[in-house]
Parts: C-alpha cells; sequence; structure tokens
C-alpha cells in the first residue's frame, strides 16, 4: 500500500507542474483553429464533390441556389462556387497552411467538371447528369414565375450574374498561384470561349453559342443580344485584363479596347442619353430582356456605365470615355419624378442627395415604364408595363435613387487629375506582368467580433443562420387558364405552384455559404491586417 501511495504522489508531482504551466489558447490560435474546422466541415459534408449551392438546412435535406437545388447540384452564381474557391485561396494566403489550396483544387476540380466542351459554364450544372438537370428544368426551373432565365434548358453556356467570368477568374488565380499545369486547359478554354463568343463590334451575348429557339411571350429570344445588364460587357473585360495581366498575352489587348469602346457606343443620344440593358447585335439598339425587362435605356444601368467609363479612363487615359459622362448625368437629373410620385412610390429615402428617377425609360418617347403582373404562377399569369408607379412588382424595382451629385463630383475630381497620375499602375500599360490582388473575398462583408464568430461554431463544426429565401417545393398540376389575380402583384411569389424564393420569416436556421465566407473572411482580416 505504501509504494502504490508512493507511485500516486509521484505522477501527481510530475503532473501538476505540467498543468500550471498550461496556458489558454491565443485568440489567433482559436481563430485558426475555428477556420480550419468551419471549412473541413463546409467541405467534407456540406458542399458536393467540391461543388456548392448557396444555402443548406442543417440535415441537408433541401437546398438552394437562386432556386430549390437538387443535392448533387453545384451554382456557378455568386455566393456559390467560385466564391468559395477564392475564400479558400484567401484563407491559403493568410495561414499558408497547404489545407487551403488543396480544398480550392478541388473546388477547381469541380468547375472543371462543370465546363462545357465550349469553354464556358451556366448558372448551374449536376453532377447527376445532363438527364438529371433537364428534369430540374422541366419541374422546378419552369416553375418559377419570376425566373425566367431557368424555365428553358438551352444546353449552352452564360455570361449572365458573371457565371462564366468569376468561374473563369477563379481558375486563373488558382493556376497563377503554383502554375499547375494540369489546369492550364481548362484556363485556355474558357479564355477561347470568350474570345469566340465576342462579336466583331466588341460585345457580347447573355449566352453563347447563340441560340434563337426560345421566343417569349411574342418577342424574340433575347440570349443573343448585346448585353450590359448584370455587367456581362464589363466582367467579360474585366477577365481579359487579368489574364494580359498575369499571363503575357499580348493578343488580349485588341479584343480589350473593342469592347471598352464598344461601350462609347451603346451610350444613347440626348435626351436620354443612357445606356440600355441589352442591344440588337446588327444596329446597336435597345431591345428587350425578360417580361419585367422592357426595351428601355435604364437608369441603373446608367449609373453602373457612368462608373465604367471612368473606370476605363482609368485603364487607358483616353478622354473619349469621360465625352459622354456629363450628358448621362443631365439625363439622370431630367428624369427626377416629383414629390406626388415618390410619395405613391412609398418607400424611404434614406440619401438626402439622391433623387428618385424610373428604372425603365423608353428610349424613343422618354416615357417611364413601371412593370405590373397579374395572375397567381407561371402557367396563368403575365407581366405588364404602364405609367402608373403604385402597385409595381416587389423583385424587380421599377424605379431607383441615384445620387447625381455625388457621381458629378467623382466626375470632375477625376477630370481634373493630371493623366499620368490617373493611369499610373494601369495593368494595360505596364510593361511588366502585374500580379493580381492578394486577396479578393476577404475586402468586403460585415465587421463581426472574432470572439463571437468563434463562438458560434457549432460543435458539430458549421455555423447557422437564418435562412433568407425559402419556395415552394415543385407541384405538378398548376392551373393553366389565363387570370387576372392581382394579390400577387407584389408579391415575390405566387401561388403553391410557383417555385421563386420568398423571403423565410418562421425562424428557419440554415448553413449558408455567405455566411461562412463573411465569417472566414473576418477572421482572415484579424489573422492579417494586409485583408483589411
Amino acid at each position: 500500500m505504501k509504494h502504490r501511495f508512493n507511485r500516486y504522489f509521484l505522477i501527481l508531482t510530475l503532473l501538476v507542474p505540467l498543468a500550471l504551466s498550461a496556458k489558454p489558447k491565443s485568440l489567433e490560435a482559436q481563430a485558426l483553429e475555428t477556420m480550419k474546422t468551419a471549412t473541413q466541415y463546409m467541405m467534407d459534408v456540406v458542399g458536393y464533390r467540391g461543388g456548392f449551392v448557396w444555402n443548406y438546412l442543417p440535415d441537408l435535406s433541401r437546398q438552394w441556389g437562386e432556386m430549390e437545388a437538387k443535392r448533387t447540384m453545384v451554382w456557378t452564381q455568386d455566393p456559390g462556387t467560385p466564391q468559395m474557391g477564392h475564400l479558400l485561396l484567401d484563407a491559403y494566403h493568410a495561414t499558408g497552411d497547404e489545407y487551403y489550396y488543396e480544398a480550392a483544387r478541388k473546388v477547381a476540380r469541380a468547375l472543371i467538371w462543370g465546363q462545357q466542351d465550349n469553354g464556358g459554364w451556366n448558372y448551374t450544372f449536376d453532377f447527376a447528369g445532363e438527364a438529371s438537370l433537364k428534369d430540374w428544368y422541366a419541374t422546378v426551373g419552369q416553375s418559377g414565375w419570376r425566373l425566367e432565365e431557368f424555365q428553358h434548358y438551352y444546353g449552352n453556356a452564360t455570361f449572365d450574374d458573371s457565371c462564366t467570368s468569376q468561374c473563369a477568374k477563379f481558375l486563373l488565380r488558382i493556376y497563377v498561384e503554383k502554375y499547375d499545369p494540369s489546369l492550364r486547359p481548362a484556363l485556355d478554354k474558357a479564355i477561347g470561349f470568350v474570345l469566340n463568343s465576342q462579336y466583331p463590334n466588341g460585345g457580347w451575348p447573355q449566352r453563347w453559342p447563340l441560340m434563337y429557339n426560345h421566343p417569349f411571350r411574342g418577342k424574340a429570344d433575347y440570349s443573343s443580344f448585346i448585353t450590359l445588364n448584370d455587367d456581362v460587357i464589363p466582367e467579360c473585360i474585366d477577365f481579359l485584363v487579368q489574364c494580359y495581366q498575369t499571363l503575357g498575352m499580348p493578343g488580349l489587348k485588341e479584343p480589350i479596347y473593342r469592347a471598352m469602346y464598344l461601350c462609347i457606343l451603346l451610350q444613347q443620344g440626348a435626351p436620354y442619353a443612357g445606356w440600355a440593358d441589352q442591344y440588337t447585335p446588327d444596329d446597336l439598339k435597345p431591345a428587350h430582356a425578360r417580361s419585367y425587362e422592357p426595351r428601355a435605356v435604364n437608369s441603373s444601368t446608367t449609373v453602373a456605365m457612368i462608373r465604367q467609363m471612368m473606370e476605363y479612363y482609368r485603364l487607358t487615359g483616353d478622354t473619349r470615355f469621360l465625352a459622354g459622362i456629363p450628358a448621362a448625368l443631365d439625363f439622370l437629373e431630367s428624369q427626377k419624378l416629383p414629390a406626388s410620385e415618390e410619395a405613391r412610390w412609398g418607400r424611404p429615402n434614406n440619401d438626402p442627395d439622391a433623387i428618385l428617377v424610373p428604372r425603365f425609360i423608353d428610349p424613343e418617347t422618354g416615357t417611364p415604364l413601371y412593370v405590373h403582373r397579374v395572375g397567381s404562377n407561371w402557367y396563368n399569369g403575365h407581366y405588364f408595363t404602364s405609367q402608373d408607379i403604385s402597385g409595381t412588382i416587389g423583385h424587380y424595382s421599377s424605379a431607383s435613387r441615384v445620387n447625381v451629385k455625388a457621381l458629378r463630383r467623382q466626375y470632375e475630381e477625376l477630370k481634373a487629375q493630371p493623366v499620368e497620375e490617373v493611369v499610373k499602375g494601369s495593368p494595360l500599360l505596364e510593361k511588366e506582368l502585374v500580379p493580381l490582388q492578394k486577396y479578393y473575398a476577404t475586402v468586403r462583408g460585415p465587421r463581426e467580433e472574432v470572439a463571437d464568430i468563434i463562438a458560434a461554431l457549432k460543435p458539430e463544426g458549421y455555423w447557422l443562420s437564418p435562412l433568407g429565401s425559402t419556395s415552394n417545393p415543385y407541384k405538378p398540376g398548376a392551373p393553366t387558364t389565363p387570370s387576372d389575380e392581382t394579390k400577387y402583384g407584389s408579391t415575390n411569389v405566387g401561388d403553391e405552384y410557383d417555385t421563386s424564393p420568398y423571403r423565410c420569416t418562421d425562424g428557419t436556421m440554415c448553413i449558408s455559404t455567405r455566411d461562412y465566407i463573411n465569417k472566414m473572411a473576418a477572421l482572415i482580416r484579424f489573422i492579417d491586417k494586409d485583408a483589411e
């Protein structure tokens, strides 16, 4: 007994100093551990073969991209798979941990699997095969009333919502990280896709290869139209600029300039000197798109293009990119709606310098085109325009607030700078290759307390956040008799047959790709201040 006591006493004597010397983990160590745990869960449990959608129920029984998705589907729209890849490369840059690079390679392999033979990407692809994807389009996709882009399966690739450009940018970024030769063929295919799909006049269609087989509601298929909407042309230009600055491909300079100079031609003449969303490629006249996107000059697109023209001036030093801005600003000011219309619009203004303008303006008459709808689902309803600003659709704003004063100030300040100062650092004018920026996904997102992020991680390894949008599961048998029902005129979803997403208000929690990216970005900014 005495010997046993002595042995226990000796063990305690050895362990106590070790316990006393153990220090609690630093906040940085906890942050690194949290990053790894959360990423392993996303990669090993939530994602599907390296691909991601937007939101998942915790038991993975339902998941959504822009619409509800099958478990085997992958989404390329932000915040989908390319953004996950960018975040993982950001984590690799912040930590030096090879795990994140290998995880990013897994994402790249998923995107390469989903890359079409032509080199581009659709909004989504399905690891279960094309038959499964066609089935989704014929059911969930077709029944989404307000998501007409999913109501027809083209089988080609899209530039819409930056799908192809973001996939291509991620492949470029991961390729130049270590110049892995296994990634170069897919990157070359993506570059070829962007070059081959460019019109001789410099523009890009919404989808390619060109198809004309889906006329809709009596109007021509719009997918071949030259497109500014959702930054199609600016995103293609930006991708080619990044390839030019990193790969040393001098042949890219001409298509870049051809596209930028087309943007000058696409501006309409006074008094409606803005830009449209789409243009017919032969005559460059404004064109229609979806049922709720009429042929019009778009004030929101005009604001975006004013900023783009200033950016193209910074890239080139060519003052022709500035020449049309004053007329565009005057056009926006001329569209200011009176107080009586603002009252009928009924939405608050958080910027005292902003004016309310119609979103869509007839390019010949200057008449506002406000969008409405009747019916209860895609099969029995339709959209139409009128001059009534009240009761417009809720999922796509018919008016917007614009701070013309701020835009004019930015323009004047840029014009006043010496041109050599403006173009300093332009990748198009540098004689040497210009590396890509170190961080992509971490420079944006909400500011959250690191300790709160660490504490919020569930024991299983994931973060939960409120489900922003849900949807009705697909249900066959929708009524097809034309309807004049008005109660769904301003809602995001129609009846139980409409699969369009709508705001979730019942407190359902989900695993969110966006929330994961935001929380990881905050941790990365904490680890490396250069990520700010």
